[in-house]
């Protein structure tokens, strides 16, 4: 058994790296080991985070000691935190690190870790930003630097990672499938729940709303006239993090408005699987990605997915297996629901999703992270 530190967002902070976070902690408890969670008591300023509240209600999904240590912009926090977490005596840290704003606060700790002898694990959701900004690359250079070892969650990452780290102690581990969510429901208890009719067609496009992520192409390929002979529905779950005007001018130039149920709304937790169950297929028609933990809830609740060929979606995403891959081209996604649709193939799908998902554990994620830690520990002896 070790005693592990695992930093970075978690409950009740809302979002994919806090429930990445909460899993892999999760996993970790199963397993044996000891667990520490060091999260934020305030992640972003208010003017920098565009939605409604960055916290979730309900209560801790299971029993694990969680520290609100961290603020972003608050370096004595830093000090603090990495203090405090010195005092456990940790055999082994575990960082998240997904956007450049938070390579001051984590590096800082990451180092003071490092230095006091600490194998420092960084979980590298991404290295380089979706949404790019002035100093992106001096604040990722700067954590990055500040880690003994990496794992990334896809092969691009992977290959980023060399951008800032000459020969970088990396493992390429896929994304796991969450299992934090509850369990599969019946699509016709899923479509009562939500108020949806029982006999419609109905794809999902779920998670925050932000450019990269393509509801633009998902929205002209579903103008297609194909997919309006077949009566195909587009529900939006999620909260919109950019201004709604440029997709609700994309919705009436096309006449979109019988054909959408749009949520604005951040999707808590325990109604993650209505919305999954509900749906016949995910459409996730990013303009640029990593990867995505919207597949692997996809997995979880074994439901047919389309993605477009951009970072690692299509490494865990067979095309035509269980699901599409298609190019970043409306007419081209349009084409793949279609066939989806005309020659039935969610059974198809469903059953080579089921027999795809276990490829993607937390058995893994863990093994791979102790493998790292070994490594560690044999470059330092």
């Amino acid at each position: 058994m070790l005693k592990i530190v695992n930093i970075g967002p978690a409950f009740p902070l809302r979002g994919g790296i806090s429930n990445f976070n909460m899993a892999l902690s999760n996993a970790l408890i199963k397993q044996g080991h000891e667990v520490f969670v060091h999260s934020f008591y305030m992640q972003y300023p208010g003017f920098l985070f565009p939605g409604k509240t960055q916290r979730e209600s309900g209560s801790k999904p299971f029993d694990v000691n969680i520290f609100n240590t961290i603020s972003s912009v608050n370096p004595l926090s830093w000090h603090k935190t990495a203090k405090k977490i010195k005092k456990q005596k940790p055999d082994l840290a575990i960082i998240h690190y997904w956007m450049p704003f938070m390579g001051p606060s984590l590096g800082y700790i990451a180092r003071s870790l490092k230095k006091a002898g600490i194998p420092v694990i960084a979980i590298t959701h991404n290295v380089l930003p979706h949404e790019k900004r002035l100093g992106d690359k001096f604040l990722t250079k700067y954590f990055l630097k500040s880690c003994n070892a990496f794992v990334a969650l896809a092969k691009s990452v992977e290959e980023d990672l060399k951008l800032f780290v000459k020969n970088p102690t990396s493992a390429f581990i896929p994304h796991p499938v969450y299992d934090i969510f509850g369990e599969k429901i019946s699509m016709e208890v899923a479509r009562k729940n939500l108020g949806f009719y029982e006999n419609e067609n109905y794809l999902l496009f779920f998670g925050i709303v932000r450019e990269y992520k393509g509801l633009d192409l998902m929205l002209e390929a579903l103008a297609d006239q194909k997919l309006k002979d077949l009566n195909v529905k587009l529900v939006v779950a999620g909260e919109f993090y950019e201004n709604k005007e440029k997709y609700i001018s994309i919705i009436e130039k096309f006449g979109l408005e019988e054909r959408l149920i749009i949520h604005d709304i951040f999707i808590p937790s325990e109604d993650v699987k209505n919305y999954f169950c509900a749906c016949d297929m995910v459409t996730q028609t990013y303009h640029t990605a990593t990867q995505s933990g919207v597949t692997q809830i996809a997995y979880q609740f074994e439901v047919p997915m389309l993605v477009t060929n951009v970072g690692g979606l299509a490494e865990i995403v067979p095309h035509e297996k269980v699901g599409y891959v298609t190019e970043k081209d409306p007419k081209e996604i349009a084409n793949a629901i279609f066939d989806f649709y005309k020659n039935k193939r969610y059974a198809e799908f469903v059953n080579n999703v089921i027999k795809n998902k276990s490829l993607f554990s937390w058995d893994n994620m863990v093994a791979g992270i102790m493998t790292l830690r070994e490594k560690i520990i044999n470059n330092q002896a």
